[in-house]
């Protein structure tokens, strides 16, 4: 598996992560908020397991592309802090991009 194919899973990945992590504050704002628990005793498992597949998937990616672990932690953490994923999913797609470009034009 190269890094390409490494990037897709990913980014897939850091946007649903991302979506799921809002909507699970949402639940939390209901269950703390509004004494309404049940969407978030549904979301939240959702997100932990969709979590983890992202923390395998940016792995992955960081092994592929070479990245440090500092770097490769930050984008592991990402998927904890809302609208960090979606952030981080832009600056690691470019930083990629230009490795392939260099890699190719080399």
């Amino acid at each position: 598996m190269t890094v390409e194919s490494a990037l897709k899973p990913f980014r897939v990945l850091a946007y649903i992560v991302g979506v799921m992590l809002l909507l699970l504050v949402g639940g939390m704002v209901l269950k703390y908020g509004f004494d309404t628990p049940e969407p978030g005793t549904i979301i939240s498992p959702i997100h932990g397991f969709l979590y983890v597949v992202y923390l395998v998937a940016a792995l992955n990616l960081g092994l592929k592309a070479r990245w440090t672990w500092p770097y490769t932690l930050g984008v592991l953490l990402a998927g904890t802090v809302p609208l960090l994923s979606f952030v981080m999913e832009r600056k690691v797609t470019q930083r990629v991009q230009e490795q392939i470009a260099t890699a190719q034009a080399a």
